[in-house]
């Protein structure tokens, strides 16, 4: 810093130029300022290193939580799939019996590997041409 010669320097230069009246009025000024910008250095510290300490805290809750997730055993997907309840018929009703729906009782000896078997077992009956009407309906109107 400045050692006392150099401010006895300043603050004869700082009387000369101000003068008595306006120098203590200068330096309670000077005083507030400093004061002022010390506080506000001290917030900004506050603020940023409680900023760092909620970082902080939140990298060790991410941390815990995969330490758990990674201590606990991984359930399998057939396991998590929900299972849908049997459906219940009315009584006194017969319960309907669906066609199979493989592909060898469908008729369809190979199917490629991207197509639906739904869809294949439904294209041989949707190819059939539709049936023209006998010719003597026609002549009958």
């Amino acid at each position: 810093m400045l050692s006392m010669p150099h401010l006895i320097v300043l603050f004869v230069v700082a009387l000369v130029i101000f003068g008595p009246q306006k120098l203590p009025e200068l330096a309670r000024m000077l005083g507030k300022a400093t004061a002022e910008f010390r506080k506000m250095t001290g917030d900004f510290r506050y603020a940023l290193e409680e900023e760092v300490r909620e970082l902080e805290r939140q990298t060790r809750i991410r941390e815990s939580e995969a330490a758990s997730a990674a201590a606990q055993p991984q359930p399998s997907p057939v396991e998590t799939a929900p299972v849908a309840p049997a459906p219940v018929e009315p009584e006194g009703t017969v319960p309907r019996s669906l066609p199979p729906t493989d592909a060898s009782a469908a008729g369809v000896t190979e199917l490629p590997p991207h197509a639906n078997p739904n869809q294949a077992a439904a294209a041989p009956e949707s190819a059939t041409p539709p049936q023209e009407k006998p010719s003597d309906d026609n002549a009958a109107v």
